[in-house]
């Protein structure tokens, strides 16, 4: 895990080293272990190593022996030592047993195409000096950032948009982007929330010649016709455990100490138990809460004992508004507005006083579709069979019960009562009440007028053209890998982890994996509700049973109690938030309702802030 950050000349002007210097050490963070520098006339690749594989040498960027092609590489290639023996093989020498090397050399045997060979995470650029050309691509599932941006002539490539800052190009949010973050908290590739920066989409890669930039793409999430859908479910269940165990073992390759976050999770109970096979030297991660509602660390201890980790535990408070404000901004240089970045880093921080290396459980939801919303589009297709009359009655009751609560339980009417009255509409309208964090009748009052904002359902237009299915369970599945999983999901893990120092790997994100369980039935991936079904059938049976049966919980910072009135206006006053268009007397009467308890407009609340103060930093 790196950093990397370059510079090409499209008129052949020759690079100037001090940018690419102040471009590469604004990632320090990423690599503390190592720094370089590449030139070549028109182009300059730069890199900052956190080194994991073969620490004492591997130093980037790496050229060949005869100096034709160079590499910055961020990520891992998980299958470099089979890759290497093919290698040597086809005549190949080799001088380090890094995975970098794999690439520099995969990249002469097979040109591009030694992409689809690599299993793994990257962010990579390859010069190509013979033919005057450059490569950057981006792993299948999106796990590790490329921004690019063009400016004078030159084209910018790096991790974060930090780089080009340091290199000096204009700091300035892109306006049209403003309604996508405000209904989902981020700005998906190919955009970002700066002009003129975009990100490479996962999955592709540019090729950069003096002719122009060209994109393509190396892979796709498969769309399996739903009558081809697989139902065999126990051959299913014998090749889910074959490729999820052989993901885990080929992502304990480490040359320095590593371990596994382990929540009371059973993504995370899972991997730790299937880790066990290959070692016996297994450390574990866990963070306690001293709310009992949110701390799993007894079930934690439960996996912890049941397969003999060394297991590290810590209790963490609460942070201060403010701080858990300036550390958010601090870490993600463009608005990123989901709030389980602060547990997160927490976690981060405290292992990475052990361990360079983590397995997590990320893409677990995703690849299993075990998140709740999978359950609600099969319970919506049921529901859609009663009677109209009958509905209506059950959502007003619904409805009524939750006006007069408050606190938790009223939390949890009001989300039945939207998963009850969210089955008439549409899926793309369901979908964007999903992933919005306020109502969106709301919208209409909340900014005083969009002016150059791009509706969100233009977005969801061009997004969903490309899908294929018709049932709304796999167009949603199809959403959270094209969308959610990397432009969420990998983005926080990415920068909080790296914030750290940390390298996170993700068994469930295994290309392999992910390309089978596409083509596998809904009613075999949830039969019933039962939510991750094959995990709980073939990993199920060696885990605890309490965990089992435990309610899924999560750590979510109290945006309720932190967010009223008063907190939000001191950040956010008429002026700042009328550079967005935003009206100030209704995001205010929204934070009094969230202190009072009566609605949960907390991160919604929370992503307005870290854009005003986001807005602030670059004045």
């Amino acid at each position: 895990m790196c950093g990397i950050a370059g510079i090409y000349q499209s008129t052949g002007v020759p690079v100037d080293e001090l940018r690419l210097e102040k471009m590469t050490q604004s990632l320090a963070h990423r690599g503390p272990d190592g720094s370089g520098v590449f030139l070549d006339r028109q182009i300059g690749l730069g890199h900052r190593r956190l080194s994991i594989i073969d620490p004492s040498q591997g130093q980037q960027p790496m050229v060949n022996v005869d100096n034709s092609i160079a590499v910055s590489f961020n990520g891992e290639i998980y299958n470099y030592k089979e890759l290497r023996t093919e290698l040597k093989a086809l005549g190949y020498l080799f001088r380090t047993d890094s995975d970098t090397e794999v690439v520099l050399h995969a990249y002469a045997a097979w040109g591009e195409q030694c992409q689809t060979r690599f299993n793994g995470m990257w962010a990579l650029a390859i010069w190509d000096s013979t033919n005057r050309k450059l490569v950057l691509s981006r792993d299948r599932l999106g796990e590790k950032p490329l921004f690019y941006a063009e400016v004078d002539g030159a084209l910018l490539f790096a991790s974060e948009p930090k780089a080009f800052f340091a290199y000096g190009y204009p700091r300035q949010l892109d306006m049209e982007q403003l309604e996508i973050f405000l209904v989902l908290g981020y700005v998906p590739a190919p955009y970002s929330f700066f002009k003129g920066i975009r990100k490479l989409e996962a999955g592709c890669y540019l090729l950069v010649t003096e002719r122009g930039i060209e994109q393509h793409c190396h892979w796709d999430f498969p769309q399996v016709p739903e009558s081809e859908m697989r139902t065999d479910g126990m051959a299913i269940q014998e090749e889910f455990e074959y490729l999820f165990k052989d993901s885990i073992r080929l992502r304990m390759r480490s040359d320095v100490p590593f371990g596994a976050f382990l929540s009371g999770g059973l993504d995370s109970a899972s991997i730790v138990a299937l880790m066990g096979e290959y070692s016996n030297d297994i450390n574990t991660f866990t963070i306690g809460f001293e709310d009992k509602s949110f701390d799993e660390r007894d079930l934690a201890r439960m996996v912890a004992r049941k397969f003999g980790t060394n297991h590290y535990e810590k209790v963490v408070g609460i942070p201060l508004f403010d701080d858990a404000l300036d550390k958010t901004l601090r870490i993600y240089d463009e608005p990123f507005g989901d709030s389980s970045v602060i547990p997160s880093v927490q976690v981060c921080e405290f292992s990475a006083q052990h361990v360079k290396m983590v397995l997590t459980g990320d893409g677990g939801d995703e690849v299993l579709s075990g998140y709740p919303s999978y359950q609600a589009e099969k319970f919506g297709q049921y529901y859609q069979r009663v009677p109209w009359l009958v509905r209506r009655a059950i959502e007003g009751g619904v409805s009524a019960v939750a006006s007069v609560g408050r606190g938790a339980p009223m939390y949890q009417l009001q989300r039945v009562l939207g998963v009850l009255k969210a089955t008439d509409r549409s899926f793309q309208d369901r979908l964007l009440s999903k992933s919005a964090w306020v109502d969106l009748h709301y919208f209409d009052e909340i900014m005083n007028e969009k002016g150059i904002a791009r509706p969100i359902e233009d977005y969801l237009d061009e997004v969903l053209s490309a899908c294929k299915f018709d049932d709304p369970f796999y167009k949603l599945m199809y959403f959270n890998h094209k969308v959610s999983l990397p432009e969420r999901m990998l983005t926080k893990v990415d920068r909080v982890s790296m914030s750290s120092s940390l390298e996170c790997r993700a068994p469930f994100l295994d290309h392999r994996l992910v390309e089978m369980m596409a083509g596998v039935s809904k009613d075999i991936k949830m039969p019933g509700f039962e939510r991750k079904h094959l995990l709980r059938a073939v990993i199920g049976k060696i885990l605890p049973k309490e965990l089992l049966k435990a309610p899924k919980r999560g750590f979510i910072p109290p945006l309720r109690s932190w967010i009223n009135k008063e907190t939000f206006t001191r950040y956010a006053d008429k002026s700042s938030l009328g550079q967005f268009n935003l009206n100030d007397e209704m995001l205010a009467r929204l934070a009094k309702i969230n202190g009072e308890g009566k609605r949960d407009f907390g991160n919604f609340l929370w992503m307005v802030l870290l854009l005003v103060q986001s807005e602030s930093k670059i004045m």
